[in-house]
């Protein structure tokens, strides 16, 4: 992670974790209930690892999963540095 530039203005640096804190929310959090906070915090980091980054296509990564999306890359750069 990369600290906030701590002004007012710029706001961009929030915007992509406040996006995520959105749909966390009212795609998983609001749409359960949980005995405990240790519960809670298992179920959420399996969500965010089995379905937000595995397969929730995402409109700025070409409605791909953040996964296939880097794979993508990744096979793209590859091929580029053996051509």
């Amino acid at each position: 992670m990369t600290q906030s530039v701590g002004r007012v203005t710029p706001c961009f640096d929030n915007a992509v974790s406040e996006a995520f804190n959105s749909v966390l929310k009212v795609e998983y959090i609001h749409r359960r209930t949980f005995a405990t906070g240790t519960e809670a915090r298992l179920k959420i980091a399996t969500w965010i690892t089995g379905f937000y980054n595995a397969r929730r296509l995402h409109s700025v990564c070409g409605w791909k999963s953040p996964i296939d999306y880097e794979h993508g890359y990744r096979a793209g750069f590859t091929e580029e540095l053996t051509a």
